[in-house]
């Protein structure tokens, strides 16, 4: 069976350069929520902290084999969703129940 990543690089290596990035990224995500201009952009970087936060938990159980970081990973993204969903409602509408 062929090598799926033939060269030099590794799935070592690209997992650590993925959790760097998403690292990076959740950092400028950060900067986002505290300086943006408006509500809605604070609450799309929450919303991709959370995704990256997803992203690192899933990239981390595949680097160390670990499965229940991939429950984890799960779990986050539901709350994520529920409360990119609440936030949203509440910006649009003013009141989160009726």
């Amino acid at each position: 069976m062929a090598d799926p990543l033939p060269g030099p690089v590794s799935l070592g290596l690209l997992l650590t350069a993925a959790l760097a990035l998403s690292a990076l990224l959740t950092l400028l995500a950060g900067y986002r929520v505290i300086v943006g201009p408006t509500t809605p952009d604070r609450v799309v970087a929450l919303d991709t902290i959370g995704t990256n936060v997803v992203a690192v938990a899933v990239v981390y159980a595949m680097a160390t084999g670990r499965g229940y970081f991939l429950d984890v990973g799960l779990v986050l993204a539901i709350i994520g969703f529920i409360s990119t969903v609440t936030v949203a409602r509440y910006v649009t509408e003013g009141d989160i129940i009726e």
